[in-house]
């Protein structure tokens, strides 16, 4: 299945979930409601979602004076994948992890955080740039992104539903047309996990796809996977402070994976990456 297939798939399928979130909370109403909105959140996520997620991850751009090693090697991997070369973005935050997003490799950005500036060497570090343009070499840096601006536009809608109920937004009368009180319990917790359902399943695939694509830049694969074995330690000790809805992007779990949320985990597990980045 093609980049613009999927991207297809996701959009119709979070549209659908907007539209049976809308009938719970709202009927008839609620369900052209939805319709307009998903209509207005498709073109949105299309053209400003990488902005959107950006903004999200509190990332800026640096320029080559400011960064002058790492868009170096940014420079010296694009033209190895034979792409144009990506915007820099650096995240402040201590944890070590990085991401990509744009809407295809004309318009696309890699961002790491200043801990994997100080925590990976540089063979390391090249190792994960040249995921992350695998990612952008791939074309499915979109989906995620349209995946991370959808989920956390249900993430809010959620929100709306708690905070109606506790101040009596919703009607309780059985009659009415949308779905009172159940739609609304319905609503604050199926469709956040359908979300992340969807996240999950094109999340995974596609970072297996990406380390091989990265390995094959880098011509290193250890060097990919000893930078996987690092981010994934420290994320576990010291898990970012994101929004939920980026955390798929990134290339290891920004979040704590324990309980309940690893039901749910957008990544593959880490040892099957990095066995199949060795051989092993």
């Amino acid at each position: 299945m093609n980049s613009i297939v999927k991207t297809g798939v996701l959009m119709a399928a979070m549209t659908a979930l907007f539209m049976v979130a809308g009938q719970l909370l709202g009927g008839q109403a609620g369900v052209v409601i939805a319709l307009v909105f998903a209509v207005v959140m498709n073109f949105s996520a299309y053209w400003y979602s990488d902005k959107m997620v950006l903004a999200m991850s509190k990332a800026r751009e640096v320029s080559g004076a400011q960064a002058p090693e790492l868009h170096r090697i940014v420079e010296i991997l694009s033209q190895r994948a034979g792409i144009p070369k990506p915007r820099v973005y650096i995240v402040e935050d201590p944890t070590p992890n990085a991401f990509a997003t744009g809407r295809n490799p004309d318009h696309a950005v890699v961002a790491v955080t200043t801990g994997i500036l100080s925590v990976l060497n540089r063979q390391e570090l090249e190792g994960v740039v040249a995921h992350e343009l695998g990612h952008i070499k791939n074309r499915d840096i979109l989906i995620s992104t349209i995946a991370a601006t959808f989920a956390g536009a249900i993430s809010s809608l959620a929100s709306m539903a708690q905070w109606a109920m506790i101040f009596g937004g919703f009607s309780r009368d059985e009659d009415s047309d949308g779905g009172g009180i159940i739609g609304s319990l319905l609503m604050m917790f199926v469709a956040p996990i359908a979300a992340s359902l969807i996240q999950m399943a094109i999340s995974r695939s596609r970072e297996f796809q990406a380390d091989a694509t990265g390995a094959a830049i880098c011509g290193r694969p250890q060097s990919l996977a000893s930078a996987l074995q690092k981010l994934e330690q420290t994320n576990r000790l010291q898990p970012m402070d994101v929004n939920p809805a980026t955390a798929q992007m990134y290339i290891v779990n920004p979040l704590s994976g324990g309980g309940l949320a690893g039901l749910f985990a957008t990544h593959p597990p880490m040892q099957e990456r990095i066995a199949r980045l060795l051989g092993t």
